[in-house]
């Protein structure tokens, strides 16, 4: 799988107004709107066709599905009918209860929904057949079109559709996030909390509700008033138990959301309350507080219409805070970043985002089980500076989300285990090395390794400096992924692998040795055997002495240094300009050369007589070289073997090239330096 260079530079939040235009044709939903108006066409998007391959990608579908358009199934259709309400969106034949509960919970809030789901779009005198709507999707706001043609069987809406028949958003928001995500199918399973964080950009919590905090309420209930977003689910102890209903008329394993809390005057005490949906539309729970239970009859009526009670089977219904506690087991919210608050909202957060990748050989070392390549993976400083308010701790949650992996489905990728550990930090600069993390704990980890998108965590830290380490959790694991970080006060973040530097000696020149070792000597004699009495080396001459040379050197594994190799060794060495080696050139760079070997077996830590592509960070740093992530990990591309490992012919034309592309730089930057002293001196 491809795993795009991600600039890891602490970024802001990105705000929804300059959301991207993301069709294959360059063109935004009004330019292409506006082409097919001129023209007289219904748009028909070319990059989600109404085909089967934007419905399943493992199977054919199990009925012949017609593709229509809202106007070839009612009369009279409507994009929103009424207002956008949580009634809007009654589950088809999908298994994406997780998307629709995410919905409905959009629906609670008007500024978060009109993002979403832009609401200057209808059937009206202007209708092209093209709708839009915006997702977040690590750090980015994409905007994405679809045409208006929809699965349907016998006339009807296969998927996700409205109570009311002529109402159309919600199916049309549905097809325009299986386009993001690459299908239909692509949805099938998830957690509540993925699509609640692609609508908000806001960050994800989870709760075990049986050891919830003693204020669960009261965190509930902040919540709703900050317009996050809520889920819940009943946990499933086998696959035969999804979605099977218990007595109270819950359905297990299946997505809830959270739509209200409140408490109610009964019987002269103070009863705590909490409101729940079903997407599906209906099954309600049917113990105390249901729609027609007994406990309603002691409410006033002015109380039950404050609380929009109403004994409907909508699969919306109210039950006590004590039972929802008992029944339920997970609860999902999904707090929302800064531009998505309210301005007068008391609570805001502050943001920072990372983007990386775990690639094989190089920043995939797993989790700290396996120390040897652990201290490889990405490194993030975090600065701590201001205490919480009348608190000596400082609050943030991190979320760490791999990215793209439900697109990828199709290829047969799944959800990878992940997670994250919180070190303190030494107090130095630069990435830290395996002794490191072998002599000191960690200060605080994520709650678990989870093969979900997101894992995140709310923690309490004092002031100073922390080195959050996301990792898979299994080493040699390749994925992209995205870390956020959400603090009650400002936090700063820099990534330890971004700087790039070079500590390489000043380069010898040629001088008269007043004696030869006998090393030199040996070399000299074969000079002479090989080239005569003008003592001057060609690339091709080079090749057989290195390659006789080297062959010879114990306790290495080498194949055999090209002769593009050798001509690099010249255009390093030659400092006559006449493309050959003199034999005081050749002297010199034979001292690198023994450096070098010393460099590798000094990683070469198994004594292989080959180097773990995981240690050569620490090899080249110690040859002079400081790189960030992104040129580490193409150097283990081309360097490295299947099995991550490193022979010492592939180990030096890294180097060779390196110090070539070290010195062309300086050489610049000597020439730019020059360049610029002479404008200053006019």
């Amino acid at each position: 799988m491809p795993y795009l260079y991600q600039d890891s530079k602490p970024r802001p939040a990105a705000r929804p107004g300059g959301a991207r235009a993301t069709h294959s044709s360059g063109k935004g939903y009004e330019e292409l709107k506006q082409e097919c108006l001129r023209r007289g066409v219904l748009f028909e998007d070319s990059d989600f066709p109404a085909c089967n391959s934007s419905l399943f990608f493992s199977e054919n579908p199990p009925i012949p599905f017609i593709w229509k358009r809202p106007g070839d199934i009612v009369k009279d259709p409507k994009f929103i009918l009424g207002g956008a309400t949580r009634t809007d969106i009654c589950q088809g034949d999908l298994g994406d209860c997780w998307l629709l509960a995410a919905i409905a919970s959009l629906t609670l809030n008007e500024k978060t929904l009109a993002r979403v789901v832009p609401l200057d779009q209808n059937f009206g005198p202007d209708y092209a057949g093209i709708f839009h709507f915006q997702f977040w999707q690590h750090n980015e706001w994409l905007d994405v079109v679809i045409d208006d043609r929809l699965p349907t069987f016998k006339g009807r809406l296969v998927f996700l559709h409205s109570a009311e028949l002529n109402e159309f958003w919600s199916a049309l928001l549905e097809k325009a996030y299986a386009k993001l995500n690459g299908s239909y199918e692509s949805l099938k399973g998830g957690s509540t909390i993925e699509a609640m964080e692609d609508f908000t950009g806001g960050i994800g919590e989870m709760y075990d509700v049986k050891t919830a905090p003693d204020n669960f309420y009261e965190i509930l209930e902040k919540a709703l008033k900050r317009c996050s977003m809520v889920g819940c689910s009943i946990d499933t102890s086998s696959a035969a138990e999804s979605e099977a209903r218990t007595p109270f008329g819950l359905v297990k394993g299946h997505a809830y959301s959270v739509t209200g809390i409140d408490e109610v005057n009964y019987r002269g005490r103070q009863a705590q309350l909490i409101r729940i949906r079903n997407p599906w539309g209906q099954v309600e729970w049917n113990g105390p507080w249901s729609d027609n239970s007994p406990e309603w009859r002691s409410v006033s009526p002015s109380e039950q219409r404050r609380l929009s009670q109403a004994a409907q089977d909508d699969g919306e219904f109210w039950m006590k805070f004590e039972d929802f506690k008992v029944h339920f087991d997970k609860v999902e919210i999904c707090n929302l970043t800064p531009d998505a608050l309210e301005g007068s909202t008391a609570h805001k957060w502050e943001v920072t985002i990372h983007q990386g990748s775990w690639v094989r050989g190089a920043t995939a070392g797993g989790c700290r089980n396996f120390l040897e390549t652990f201290w490889t993976n990405p490194q993030i400083k975090l600065h701590l500076t201001e205490k919480d308010d009348g608190q000596d701790d400082c609050t943030f949650i991190a979320a760490l989300m791999q990215k793209g992996r439900r697109k990828l489905k199709k290829l047969g990728a799944e959800m990878l285990t992940i997670g994250y550990s919180i070190y303190e930090s030494p107090g130095r600069d630069g990435h830290l090395g395996k002794d490191f993390f072998r002599y000191h704990p960690s200060k605080a980890r994520s709650k678990t390794y989870i093969n979900l998108r997101e894992v995140s965590h709310r923690f309490k830290l004092p002031p100073g400096d922390y080195i959050v380490i996301p990792t898979t959790f299994e080493p040699h694991q390749e994925a992209d992924f995205c870390l956020r970080i959400f603090s009650e006060k400002k936090a700063i973040t820099e990534d330890l692998d971004e700087n790039v530097a070079i500590d390489l000696p000043e380069p010898l020149h040629p001088t008269p040795s007043p004696q030869e070792t006998e090393e030199e000597k040996q070399f000299r004699a074969l000079f002479e055997q090989i080239l005569g009495k003008d003592m001057e080396i060609s690339a091709e001459e080079l090749e057989y002495v290195l390659n006789a040379v080297l062959k010879k050197t114990k306790n290495i594994k080498f194949k055999n240094l090209s002769l593009i190799s050798c001509r690099n060794i010249i255009s390093l060495m030659d400092t006559s300009g006449n493309g050959k080696l003199e034999f005081s050139e050749f002297k010199i760079f034979w001292e690198k050369m023994k450096k070098w070997i010393s460099i590798f077996l000094q990683f070469d830590f198994d004594k292989s007589g080959s180097m773990s592509s995981y240690e050569l960070r620490g090899a080249l740093q110690a040859a002079g070289y400081q790189l960030n992530n992104y040129l580490l990990q193409l150097i283990v591309l081309r360097y490295s073997d299947e099995q991550f490992q490193i022979e010492f012919d592939d180990f030096l034309n890294c180097l060779i090239r390196l110090e070539n592309a070290s010195r062309v730089f300086q050489a610049l930057s000597a020439k730019n330096k020059e360049f610029i002293n002479l404008n200053i001196g006019e």
